[in-house]
């Protein structure tokens, strides 16, 4: 399931940057993308629940992997904002406007995933 939301925020988002203007596949994609920043805040969630019950303690992470989970869950947050306001107010704004959505909902999911992979590997 997180992989997927990392496909779907990341693919989702390009997707949609390369077919601007096309306002049907946009919408599709912004639902997609919307549905990839869902499953990636319950799955990674689940995971510290998880480890919680378990270990009766989150998993021990060093200043840096901590520091990639902040700015993991900052650019979650962020990307989940931006699609719901996308859906609801993207219909009537300019050209530029929609570009400038996809491309900030992009560089959150490279910053994201570059995020994680730190996570991993400073964990």
């Amino acid at each position: 399931m997180h992989n997927f939301g990392a496909a779907a925020v990341t693919g989702g988002a390009v997707a949609a940057l390369w077919l601007a203007p096309r306002p049907e596949p946009e919408r599709a994609l912004a639902w997609l993308v919307l549905s990839g920043w869902t499953a990636q805040m319950v799955s990674g969630a689940a995971f510290g629940a998880i480890s919680f019950y378990y270990y009766r303690q989150l998993p021990d992470l060093s200043a840096v992997a901590l520091l990639a989970l902040e700015i993991k869950l900052a650019c979650a947050v962020s990307g989940f904002a931006l699609a719901v306001f996308y859906l609801f107010h993207a219909t009537g704004r300019t050209e530029s406007w929609h570009r400038n959505a996809w491309l900030m909902l992009t560089i959150l999911a490279a910053m994201a995933l570059t995020s994680a992979a730190f996570l991993r590997w400073f964990s």
